[in-house]
């Protein structure tokens, strides 16, 4: 069973949100110290996500007002609260990645100041891979929908066993990844900068910023396995789609530099993404039987997540103040 890839988005609207994401990752390059190395301070970090969750903020209010004036008010509320569902649900599971790249730069012990650029050049990659990997998706849903029902089944099980694993930590040596990496690459023992090759003797090596750079990038791939699959539960219009991920994704980076080091404090967090999970590979499963409107599906996903980030720092600021009095 086959269907049309229905979307009201033009060749200039793709055209121009393109446009709109490379002027910003230039200006973050080039006006705004992104080539340089330096230490992101919380103040830098939250004037960076308060930007960018008021940029897609933005990008909403102008999404209804063209579809209200060309589609009517009907369409203009519903590819809204699509975009600003399939938005909290990729900036909701994206910040999974966050617990990732703490662990990652944890275990190469890399330095504050060096952390940034290789985030930028993970949201690049991030960026190429997520529109292959959304055309795929919504090319494989149009041509056979029952995939729909694959992906809630796989979202479901994914959930459960975040759920059951939650308190596992990986071993990064036993990485397969990185375990061929290691035998396969030169390596050289120490950082040079921000550099990912060097050269030695006229050999040229592998910096461990490049292991970082790796792992980074493959995390994002196992992270969009997840993702892109939930926001079909909202829309399977590309659009919404792609621009709803990548808000999410050049948000990633200033989030992982305001809550990093408190990433400890949200330890109850995973397990929320968990139950988002779960919840929205349900809401695929009984599509059949069940349409449950976009505004609920908004109000659950905000409500578990913002309930679970409640609850963290509730519980942590009790144990504190018990280590305190002890």
């Amino acid at each position: 069973m086959t269907q049309t890839v229905e979307t009201f988005a033009t060749p200039a609207m793709w055209a121009g949100f393109i446009a709109f994401v490379l002027a910003m990752l230039a200006l973050d390059l080039f006006v705004f110290g992104g080539r340089k190395a330096h230490r992101v301070s919380v103040k830098e970090a939250g004037t960076w996500v308060v930007a960018w969750i008021c940029l897609a903020l933005g990008f909403a209010g102008l999404l209804w007002w063209y579809l209200n004036d060309t589609l009517g008010a009907e369409i203009a509320q519903r590819k809204t609260l699509e975009f600003l569902a399939g938005y909290l649900i990729e900036q909701s599971l994206s910040v999974d990645n966050m617990f990732v790249f703490v662990m990652i730069f944890g275990y190469f012990a890399v330095p504050p100041e060096l952390q940034r650029r290789v985030l930028l050049y993970g949201v690049l990659g991030a960026i190429v891979m997520r529109a292959g990997m959304i055309l795929g998706g919504v090319w494989l849903v149009t041509q056979f929908s029952w995939l729909l029902y694959i992906f809630g089944a796989f979202l479901v099980v994914t959930g459960i066993k975040m759920i059951i694993f939650a308190e596992a930590e990986p071993d990064l040596d036993q990485n397969p990844l990185l375990r061929w990496l290691r035998s396969h690459l030169r390596i050289t023992s120490n950082f040079h900068g921000e550099a990912f090759f060097v050269r030695q003797n006229g050999i040229l090596w592998a910096t461990p910023m490049f292991l970082v750079l790796v792992l980074i990038e493959a995390s994002d791939v196992v992270f969009a396995v997840d993702s892109i699959p939930a926001i079909f539960a909202v829309t399977t219009d590309p659009f919404i789609v792609f621009t709803s991920n990548i808000f999410a994704i050049m948000g990633l980076r200033a989030l992982y530099f305001l809550l990093a080091d408190m990433a400890d404090r949200f330890h109850l967090l995973k397990y929320g993404l968990a139950i988002v999970l779960v919840f929205i590979g349900g809401k695929m499963l009984a599509a059949p039987w069940f349409h449950m409107p976009i505004q609920w599906s908004l109000a659950i996903v905000g409500g578990i997540i913002f309930g679970s980030v409640a609850l963290s720092l509730a519980l942590s600021n009790k144990t504190d103040k018990e280590g305190d009095q002890a």
